[in-house]
């Protein structure tokens, strides 16, 4: 049996769920705009749906793909005389993945929980908290926030900052990079650079670009 066709569909799919991140991509830029200009709540919870309907077409294409998958590789194993009929096999098998769905399944998608994380973030930088302003000097406060843009790599404040999606420190993204790949041929693991973190295996694949932390520094820089 030749499954060309069915690997070129999958190509295909593949495509669309590039699609779908770049979305997801887009979605995420827009509601750090809408807190950046204050225009918070209700355009920010929409912009949280949009990213919630992406997650659940992300999930659909999942599974629809690993059910294409799965029957193809069943019928490699068994090797029927007979061609199955593959497109009920697929439906089969999809439909018993999409029975398990739950609202959870969302809230765990990669790109909705870097929304939600870098939302928060961005929301600490711009939404002035009065009653945490009492509290603290603001030249203090202004001091901290700088102390927060340095790299602790190269002590220099951050131009393209990326964040650990394990400790969650953030660090140049070059800077760490090169350490990363130092350290690669030397088959050695990268502990994180931040003084008093424990985490001692820092890798590339751990590592998104932390947008409120780079709008957070272009915003301290104009004023």
């Amino acid at each position: 049996i030749s499954f060309n066709s069915v690997d070129s569909s999958l190509s295909s799919l593949k495509n669309c769920q590039s699609y779908i991140n770049t979305g997801m991509d887009i979605a995420t830029h827009v509601a750090l705009d809408l807190v950046e200009s204050f225009n918070d709540v209700e355009d920010v919870n929409s912009m949280e749906n949009v990213m919630l309907e992406y997650a659940a077409m992300d999930r659909e294409l999942n599974h629809y793909m690993r059910a294409i998958e799965e029957t193809v590789n069943q019928i490699k194993r068994d090797k029927p005389e007979i061609i199955p009929d593959l497109k009920y096999l697929v439906k089969e098998k999809f439909t018993a993945l999409e029975s398990k769905n739950s609202d959870s399944d969302l809230q765990r998608n990669e790109k909705y929980m870097y929304f939600k994380d870098q939302l928060k973030d961005m929301r600490k930088q711009y939404n002035n908290d009065n009653d945490a302003i009492e509290q603290i000097d603001e030249d203090i406060a202004v001091t901290q926030s700088q102390v927060n843009f340095i790299c602790p790599i190269t002590q220099m404040e951050m131009k393209k900052p990326v964040r650990n999606k394990v400790c969650g420190h953030s660090y140049e993204e070059d800077a760490i990079l090169k350490i990363i790949q130092t350290r690669k041929q030397q088959r050695k693991k990268v502990r994180c650079p931040k003084i008093g973190c424990s985490h001692d295996d820092v890798k590339g694949s751990d590592l998104v670009p932390d947008e409120a932390l780079k709008r957070a520094i272009d915003s301290q820089n104009k004023q």
